[in-house]
């Protein structure tokens, strides 16, 4: 299924994209139920929807980074402590 997106009344601050996007049919019927019950535009939904996945991918990232980052860190690290301990 092929759906367009048209974003409107939004402020000219903001960049607006039209998509195309393609949704397996089960993704879709269960978002329209959904959409029935919270009173939500498709679009406001899908909107919120990636900019909520996008937070939870920038985190991941943000945490990979850290632990690849304290690996390279790690035998100063030690070293350091060990000063501190004497």
């Amino acid at each position: 299924m092929i759906i367009s997106i048209y974003f409107c009344d939004i402020p000219k601050s903001y960049a607006i994209k039209t998509l195309s996007l393609k949704l397996d049919d089960s993704i879709f019927n269960e978002t329209e139920v959904v959409l029935t019950k919270i009173k939500k535009s498709r679009n406001r939904y899908i909107n919120e929807a990636v900019d909520y996945y996008n937070r939870i991918n920038r985190r991941n990232f943000f945490a990979h980074k850290l632990v690849k980052e304290s690996k390279l860190v790690r035998e100063e690290s030690l070293k350091v402590l060990a000063e501190f301990e004497r």
